[in-house]
């Protein structure tokens, strides 16, 4: 009897130790699964405003670089296309085309000093060899061969060395004026040029501020956005303006001082002309 109480005891000591051991371990895994699904809460809440952040960093830097301004990104012949449309294309066009016109002067004035420009010196040279060897006859084929005003000016006072010394140099002098006037044909038109490109631009601000002020008077109130398109048209017109007038006032420069070179040469090469026909003269008597 006591043995078998012994063995219901021990029985019941060892279910009540199973159960014990048991619950402790279901509480130990509950405990474990709730501190896992706090921390992945945890980490999954973190995570969110992690990637909330940096939705709000994104978002601010694309804000940023929409506001930012995008002609840095543009080349120079897109931000002067950009420009020259919201400058208004009635003005800027004439003004570009003050800028075209005045540059195919330009340019067509310094190809042709260029190819006038030729060697004085070189030229008396052989000119006074071709008298001293040939006569007249030989030095007018050398300056008929030969380019440029100082050997047509050459040529027109060899022609008239039977009327005398005096009748070739009024001929060089006349003749000079004349090659002088041909240098100096389409000068008028760049000057023109110079002065339009300006007043274009001027009158571009005139009507930009003339919109800006008929803005204000129909709004019936000064708001900076109204003000600042006509102001804006006004302000590129009169740069774009002064840009022309200074690009083609570099090229009037240099071309009247090709002008003045020329001409000094031409002087002193007549000069030289006559006092060789002189020696000339001298030399036959």
């Amino acid at each position: 009897m006591k043995k078998l109480i012994s063995l219901f005891t021990l029985a019941g000591l060892l279910i009540i130790a199973t159960s014990s051991m048991t619950y402790a371990q279901d509480d130990k895994a509950t405990t474990d699964e709730n501190a896992t699904q706090e921390k992945v809460e945890t980490t999954d809440e973190a995570t969110q405003n992690a990637d909330a952040e940096q939705a709000a960093d994104e978002e601010a830097v694309n804000e940023e670089e929409a506001a930012a301004p995008q002609s840095e990104d543009k080349p120079l012949h897109q931000q002067l296309k950009i420009k020259i449309i919201e400058g208004g294309p009635m003005f800027m066009g004439f003004v570009i085309l003050t800028l075209i016109l005045g540059l195919a002067l330009s340019f067509e004035r310094i190809i042709y000093l260029n190819l006038a420009t030729t060697n004085t010196n070189k030229l008396l040279t052989k000119v006074e060899d071709a008298i001293n060897q040939g006569g007249i006859e030989a030095a007018k084929d050398v300056c008929r061969n030969t380019r440029g005003p100082v050997a047509s000016i050459f040529y027109q006072g060899l022609d008239r060395y039977d009327a005398g010394i005096d009748v070739v140099e009024k001929s060089v002098v006349s003749y000079g004026s004349v090659q002088m006037g041909q240098l100096e044909n389409g000068l008028t038109w760049i000057a023109l040029f110079i002065a339009l490109a300006p007043m274009l631009g001027f009158m571009g601000t005139v009507i930009g501020m003339i919109g800006a002020f008929d803005a204000i008077e129909a709004a019936g109130d000064i708001n900076p956005s109204l003000v600042a398109g006509g102001i804006k048209v006004a302000l590129i017109t009169t740069v774009s303006g002064l840009i022309v007038a200074m690009i083609l006032q570099v090229f009037y420069n240099y071309i009247i001082g090709k002008i003045d070179s020329l001409v000094n040469s031409m002087e002193d090469a007549s000069i030289s002309l006559i006092d060789i026909l002189v020696d000339f003269q001298a030399k036959n008597k």
